[in-house]
């Protein structure tokens, strides 16, 4: 079981509980909106935006106009970036869209974090929070809701893949072999790829293979997102 009740959206099944999921524990880290989108790239400059949200209904129309993705600045970043961003009225104003921020602050949307996951075979979850108050200003507080939102993100773009896309995009279970699945046994456990050689007789960089290569077979971007898939789909214990 995972702290805090994180596991909750691993075991929705439908959109609607996905929806309410995300939404709790959106509200329980101190936001009122939030936006989770799986994005699927289909070809060069076009792609589809599956997306689940508690934005009001009056901002709706603006909040998914495509001309608006193009200049938000947040969009923007996630579009490149893994790294979180936090963002404020700073932030549009310094990418000449402080228009755009004051459209958003009638409707609630004054500051926030979003982060993206960018996965093999052009997949791509992004997750945004939202308020109207600022956030804190102790640091490690601060700290503290981004780790929060990222282990969430991770769990949340599985469950988002499963449930948003049709049966037929979704990916096939994939086959480890007993050493990728071993190797990622001792990365759960919190082995360093050097003790992970060690312990299995190979070397640092076999064992860096292994998990890289059952990584990419599961379709996520890092080994800890790959542990998390590996745990739900069974293929580790």
């Amino acid at each position: 079981m995972l702290p805090g009740g994180y596991d909750e959206v691993l075991k929705a099944r439908s959109r609607e509980d996905f929806r309410d999921n995300v939404v709790r524990f959106t509200q329980r880290l101190g936001f009122e909106t939030v936006s989770a989108m799986a994005v699927i790239d289909r070809a060069p400059g076009r792609s589809e935006f599956i997306t689940v949200d508690n934005t009001p209904q009056a901002f709706s129309e603006s909040y998914g106009n495509p001309s608006v993705y193009r200049r938000d600045p947040v969009m923007q970043h996630c579009r490149r970036q893994t790294m979180p961003i936090i963002w404020n009225q700073q932030t549009y104003l310094c990418h000449d869209a402080g228009d755009l921020w004051e459209e958003q602050a009638h409707f609630g949307y004054r500051t926030g974090i979003a982060m993206a996951l960018h996965m093999p075979e052009g997949r791509h979850f992004m997750l945004g929070v939202d308020r109207d108050r600022a956030l804190p200003d102790n640091p490690e507080e601060l700290q503290r809701i981004v780790a929060d939102l990222q282990l969430f993100a991770v769990l949340a773009q599985d469950a988002a893949m499963r449930l948003l896309l049709p049966a037929a995009q979704q990916p096939e279970r994939p086959a480890l072999t007993p050493r990728e699945a071993e190797a990622l046994r001792w990365t759960m456990e919190g082995k360093t790829a050097w003790e992970v050689g060690a312990m299995m007789g190979i070397t640092e960089r076999t064992a860096n293979l292994h998990v890289g290569s059952a990584t990419h077979k599961l379709g996520c971007a890092n080994k800890h997102q790959a542990v998390l898939k590996a745990l739900r789909l069974g293929l580790i214990h």
